[in-house]
């Protein structure tokens, strides 16, 4: 099975409202897919995934001097989880 390339936890407060209903979003590398996402997080969680929604946020843009740059862009994706089910947000020490 492929490896997921970059996945990053998204801590918003809308995010957090989610967390309510057993939804969890996160970032991921803009050429992933659903199928792999949804795979990796059932093996990596043990959990079980309803459904995966996602989008691209806007690119957001800086200038260092003359040089117009784009940050790379990601995805992000909003995970359901079966009820009884949970991602660890915070590892227990």
């Amino acid at each position: 099975m492929d490896e997921v390339q970059y996945l990053d936890l998204v801590l918003t407060e809308k995010s957090i409202r989610l967390l309510e209903k057993n939804q969890y979003t996160l970032n991921v590398d803009s050429g992933s897919t659903k199928t792999r996402i949804k795979n990796w997080i059932e093996l990596f969680f043990n959990v079980r995934v309803i459904a995966i929604n996602s989008y691209r946020p806007p690119e957001k843009r800086g200038k260092i001097g003359r040089i117009m740059r784009r940050r790379m862009r990601s995805r992000r994706m909003i995970i359901t989880l079966k009820p009884g089910y949970s991602i660890p947000l915070f590892p227990e020490e």
